[in-house]
């Protein structure tokens, strides 16, 4: 299965005159649509479909345009019309800062692909395979029979080891991964908040909530800062991320700035680690809503490796343990809503998009369309099959984005998941446990909002 072979899907030409688009119902006054988008976020943009392609939102006094069609998002995403930026991103500048791969624009972002990318060659990712294996056994040798996994904790502290160990090796990471996590569970929290409802000033107020954001964006910049000195007092140049940021230049020839290998840790650290650790989350929600996903898993895993571990050579051969992989980032997209903003007047299909203009589209939204996918809200992994995904149309199943702003460790990250989930659904069938919530909780990624697994043996 390719994600990348659906079919095309023309973009449509624009007629004599650009329209306007049109404003989506339900904005209440000062808040706009903002309130909407707080409070079912994940509804309201599966609903703007219905409105049309493009649809105008106001989010406080902002005026947002919501792309809906699949075409349209994937010209988005490959116009240079569009760059990084918008609420989503100014949200998350203080986590990210200005100057990492994940926020940068122009030159420097371009730049900077080229830094990290060697470490994210096809030909280099079988070295990070022992790494990927060893996590993922050490992963479920950590579970008891019966015992009641916190699967968020579980979830993060494995993505959080695997991105350290392969791109930033050294054992100083060990200690500080719960940190990670911990943080990054407030701050992603609170940064979507700040998305939807800009209320500016208003966020320094010390109340409680902004008190512990504030508390945790200390310690996860206190952190970094602390990993890059551990591995500079270490006088050690490991063939790793880490090491290409400390000896890289800049367009002239010189070091990179201080400022910018601390946000590049933070770009290599943080996406990573929470779009991959949301989506083993909800992959263990599958397992436990469809036990018989994990016995079709568990009969492959047996099938290609028989007795032995499974290994990260096997990775290719689990094509059923992929497909439902994807299936999951289709239904569950850790990355479930996107920012862009228009840089030049330009249009949009049959709309116009004014210069500066913020543009927004769901991945969730798209992902789930019933005029994309047959049994849309069903999960069925066989629909990514090589004869039945050519069906889907194009950019309506773009899990890692595409253009220059597609995410450089696609093929790590699928590496990564397919193998930790080989190696749970051979070990492990699952159920939830009293106090389970599995509603989406909706952050800057999506994950269940707190799952409660019980581990039992197969």
């Amino acid at each position: 299965m390719s994600v990348e072979s659906v079919k095309s899907e023309a973009r449509p030409e624009a007629g004599p005159e650009l329209r306007e688009p049109p404003v989506a119902e339900g904005a209440v006054p000062l808040l706009g649509h903002g309130l909407k988008l707080a409070r079912d976020p994940l509804a309201f943009l599966s609903g703007l479909r219905d409105h049309g392609d493009v649809v105008r939102l106001r989010l406080g006094p902002k005026t947002v345009y919501a792309v809906t069609a699949p075409a349209l998002t994937g010209a988005v995403a490959l116009s240079p019309d569009y760059i990084i930026a918008g609420p989503l991103w100014e949200s998350l500048e203080s986590l990210l800062g200005r100057q990492g791969v994940a926020t940068a624009n122009g030159a420097q972002h371009r730049r900077q692909r080229r830094t990290i990318q060697p470490a994210f060659r096809l030909d280099v990712i079988p070295e990070y395979g022992p790494i990927m294996a060893e996590e993922s056994h050490a992963l479920v040798a950590r579970w008891r029979s019966g015992e009641v996994l916190d699967v968020t904790a579980e979830s993060f502290r494995v993505a959080v080891r695997v991105a350290a160990r392969c791109l930033m090796r050294g054992s100083y990471m060990d200690a500080r991964a719960e940190r990670i996590c911990a943080a990054l569970a407030t701050l992603f929290s609170g940064m979507y908040q700040r998305m939807v409802v800009p209320l500016g000033p208003l966020y320094r107020v010390p109340v409680r909530s902004n008190r512990e954001f504030n508390r945790a964006l200390a310690d996860l910049h206190l952190l970094v800062d602390e990993i890059v000195a551990d591995r500079r007092a270490s006088g050690q140049k490991p063939d790793d991320l880490l090491t290409a940021l400390l000896e890289a230049k800049d367009e002239n020839g010189e070091p990179i700035g201080e400022q910018e290998i601390h946000d590049q840790v933070i770009a290599i650290l943080t996406p990573g680690s929470e779009t991959v650790g949301s989506t083993i989350m909800s992959l263990l929600l599958v397992l436990a809503e469809h036990p018989d996903l994990g016995d079709k898993i568990r009969d492959e895993v047996k099938t290609v490796v028989g007795d032995r571990p499974v290994a990260f050579e096997d990775v290719r051969k689990l094509r059923y343990t992929t497909s439902v992989v994807v299936e999951t980032m289709r239904l569950y997209p850790a990355v479930w809503i996107l920012t862009r903003r228009a840089v030049t007047d330009t249009r949009l299909g049959a709309y116009r998009i004014p210069k500066g203009a913020d543009v927004i589209y769901s991945p969730y939204a798209v992902q789930r369309d019933r005029r994309s996918y047959d049994r849309h809200e069903d999960f069925d992994p066989d629909r990514w099959l090589p004869e039945r995904a050519k069906a889907v149309p194009k950019y309506a199943m773009e899990p890692f984005s595409v253009g220059n702003r597609k995410c450089p460790s696609d093929h790590f990250s699928m590496a990564e998941l397919t193998l930790i989930t080989a190696a749970i659904a051979s070990a492990y069938r699952f159920e939830q446990a009293p106090g389970s919530d599995p509603r989406p909780r909706i952050g800057i990624t999506l994950r269940p909002r707190r799952l409660l697994l019980r581990a039992l043996p197969r």
